[in-house]
């Protein structure tokens, strides 16, 4: 088996934990729903980032498009997340876990009338907290800042298939 080269070389370990409880306030509201930042690229040491992401109903996500220098895994909690996989938006239930590696096209939305909730895990932590507290004005940016502001966080949009 082989294993990642060491980053700790002590021979006592460390209290180096970090907890985010779960009545912690959301980080990111929007209309229809909420963001969690429970573990951000910078406090992973840039080895990944985990967010929570609730959906409304109906709630819209991102169409077709990928990255380029990180991967994006899905998990769904709780409800039906639609998922383009690269190929059709299919329905992910409960339980459902999908990844997508770099370049791998891919989007998500909430198509149903309840509530969905999934984790996102991106590797490695690329600084994605700007990106989504952003993304709210991309309508208020000319089309020069837009691209600009997708090229800077790594978002390629795509025509599906």
């Amino acid at each position: 088996m082989s294993y990642p080269e060491p980053k700790y070389f002590g021979d006592t370990g460390e209290a180096t934990a970090v907890v985010r409880r779960n009545d912690t306030p959301a980080d990111l509201l929007f209309a229809n729903g909420y963001g969690e930042y429970l573990a951000k690229g910078a406090a992973t040491g840039g080895e990944f980032g985990l967010y929570r992401w609730n959906m409304g109903p109906k709630k819209g996500g991102p169409a077709a498009h990928f990255h380029k220098t990180i991967s994006e895994s899905f998990y769904i909690l709780e409800g039906t997340v639609t998922i383009y996989n690269g190929n059709e938006w299919a329905p992910m239930k409960k339980g459902d876990f999908v990844y997508v590696p770099q370049g791998g096209l891919h989007g998500f939305r909430n198509d149903t009338d309840e509530p969905a909730s999934m984790l996102l895990l991106f590797t490695p932590g690329a600084d994605r907290e700007p990106y989504f507290e952003g993304v709210a004005a991309v309508g208020e940016m000319t089309e020069e800042e837009r691209a600009a502001f997708f090229l800077e966080h790594d978002n390629y949009w795509v025509e599906e298939a």
